[in-house]
């Protein structure tokens, strides 16, 4: 009796194995055929983490990197390396810099700045109106005082530091000051950072001219060298192993320019006028900070009202559901007479 059972239990058990390594097969074939329909193959999201060669030749903003120098190397290559490998927020930044390196070019362009420092934008703030922990706040991370320096108006209700054009425009202003001192565009980034008066005391004290030559705190050390790492991944990306699809980048803006030069009461009611919700109002105009604005004489204020299909709301989602359920049911009914 006990030999039956267990012979049974032994031929249950056996075909339990053989239907589990069925069913595993089965969906590692749905999972391959899944992974090749995808905008990236399979190969690409097997993430390998291969050692990185990369040429001598490495340039910020016109000026070479001394790669010779084997701590430069080093350093450089912690940042590509860690870069590369942190894949997800890499990929955002991707996608983000598709909608706001067309904002943020121009300008640089504009001014005579060289374009390797929209870079920095992207290591300041991957991108976005973030504010640190110190109080630096927008895309190019101001603190209030050389914010309003540089001619960026703060109060309750505005802070044109989260004005992305108005805040690149007086980055330019600081980027170019800075180089009339340094005369190195090098150097010009690592004072963003550090600030011009530490940057020169470190000159001097040290008896060096180069940021490369310079002994500094480690976040500055750092800092020229992650934009070096973030641009070289930018400019070619799948050569990290980074695949973003082009349909799935963010794209830029499509906005209208509504100019105010009246004080507003509410800005809800002015969003709804313009048949968007206070959300969208803010999110395309992040630098409106109250609800409402007084506007002196003379003053005029752009403020954007999203275009298709940036200004669809929640509300025109449901509409347009409840019109095509209302058209069916109508077509049903029509069909029922018939």
């Amino acid at each position: 009796m006990n030999t039956k059972k267990t012979k049974y239990l032994l031929i249950i058990a056996v075909a339990a194995l053989i239907l589990m390594i069925v069913i595993t097969f089965i969906m590692s074939i749905i999972a391959i055929r899944t992974a090749n329909k995808r905008p990236v193959s399979l190969e690409q999201i097997v993430v390998q983490s291969n050692d990185i060669e990369f040429c001598d030749d490495i340039y910020f903003a016109g000026e070479r990197v001394p790669l010779e120098m084997f701590n430069i190397r080093e350093r450089y290559e912690r940042e590509l390396l860690s870069n590369t490998y942190f894949h997800s927020n890499t990929m955002v930044l991707l996608k983000r810099s598709k909608r706001w390196f067309p904002v943020i070019e121009p300008i640089l362009q504009k001014h005579g700045v060289p374009e390797d420092f929209k870079y920095l934008c992207v290591i300041e703030s991957n991108l976005s109106n973030v504010v640190s922990p110190a109080g630096a706040a927008g895309f190019w991370q101001f603190m209030k005082g050389t914010a309003e320096e540089y001619g960026l108006k703060i109060n309750k209700e505005v802070d044109m530091r989260y004005n992305v054009e108005l805040e690149t425009e007086a980055a330019c202003k600081y980027f170019l000051k800075a180089y009339e001192r340094f005369g190195s565009w090098t150097l010009v980034a690592a004072a963003y950072n550090a600030g011009s008066s530490r940057v020169s005391k470190f000159m001097k004290e040290q008896g060096v001219t180069s940021y490369y030559d310079m002994l500094m705190a480690e976040e500055t050390e750092r800092y020229v060298f992650r934009i070096l790492a973030i641009k070289t991944i930018f400019e070619n990306p799948e050569k990290h192993g980074i695949y973003v699809s082009p349909k799935l980048s963010y794209e830029p803006y499509k906005y209208d320019i509504v100019k105010v030069d009246k004080s507003i009461e509410n800005w809800a009611e002015f969003a709804k006028e313009h048949d968007i919700t206070y959300k969208l109002l803010k999110v395309f105009n992040p630098w409106l900070r109250s609800n409402s604005l007084k506007v002196n004489k003379g003053e005029i204020y752009e403020i954007k009202i999203p275009k298709k299909p940036f200004n669809m709301t929640h509300g025109h989602i449901m509409n347009l559901i409840g019109d095509e359920q209302f058209l069916l049911e109508d077509s049903l009914a029509l069909e029922e007479i018939n």
